[in-house]
């Protein structure tokens, strides 16, 4: 069971990073990359909110929206019914950008309260977790992965959970890493036609490259 949840780990850092392999989340890990310490910020609010988001749509998915005597909806109102009548599965999407838009305005009443400065740096790209395809994207696979035919898999509920912070980790990382290189880029001498967005993209690029070179290592 750890290895297994290793392997997953390991996966959504490096093989399958959710920035620089899925191309999810681009529009943060590109704007709030300039300088390292607005990157970790950012990055310790989305390793929060996609953990929390793994939990609580997983919970959500399975006990109100998911078909099956473990529906609290047919715990209540389906006696002599069929389970299959409380099938609210088309409501996932819409239900999980409204659990993830209650846990980003969380995040950004405690940096407001804790870190006003760094709420300043971090700026419109705070708020803008709510439409983050990343944190969406994990929750929704978190789903497809780990309930097949309409059941949780075995542990499932640890396994999102371990998908969602490493999801985390993993974007905090590609975003890290990105400040890192553009701090330094501050200091070298490029073409000024490359200077500020041109050269965020060609490094994101490469960066993409590299880590392509982690496939097949689980």
């Amino acid at each position: 069971m750890i290895g297994e949840l290793f392997i997953i780990f390991i996966g959504v850092v490096l093989v399958n990073n959710f920035v620089l392999v899925r191309f999810l989340g681009l529009c943060p890990y590109i704007g709030v990359s300039k300088d390292l310490k607005s990157a970790v910020g950012m990055g310790i609010a989305v390793i929060f909110v996609m953990t929390m988001a793994s939990a609580v749509t997983w919970l959500i998915y399975y006990y109100f929206l998911a078909p099956g005597p473990h529906n609290v909806w047919f715990a209540l109102f389906g006696d002599g019914v069929d389970p299959s009548a409380f099938d609210f599965t088309y409501l996932r999407t819409i239900t999980f950008i409204l659990i993830i838009a209650a846990l980003v305005q969380l995040v950004e009443m405690v940096i407001i309260k804790t870190s006003p400065a760094l709420y300043h740096a971090l700026g419109i790209y705070l708020p803008l977790i709510t439409t983050n395809c990343a944190v969406l994207g994990v929750a929704v696979l978190n789903i497809d992965i780990f309930f097949k035919g309409g059941e949780a898999v075995s542990w499932s509920l640890l396994k999102s959970l371990t998908q969602g912070f490493g999801a985390g980790v993993g974007f905090t990382l590609a975003l890290i890493l990105m400040a890192s290189i553009r701090e330094r880029l501050e200091l070298a001498d490029i073409p000024p036609a490359l200077k500020g967005a041109p050269i965020a993209f060609l490094v994101g690029a490469l960066m993409s490259m590299a880590f392509l070179g982690f496939t097949g290592l689980i």
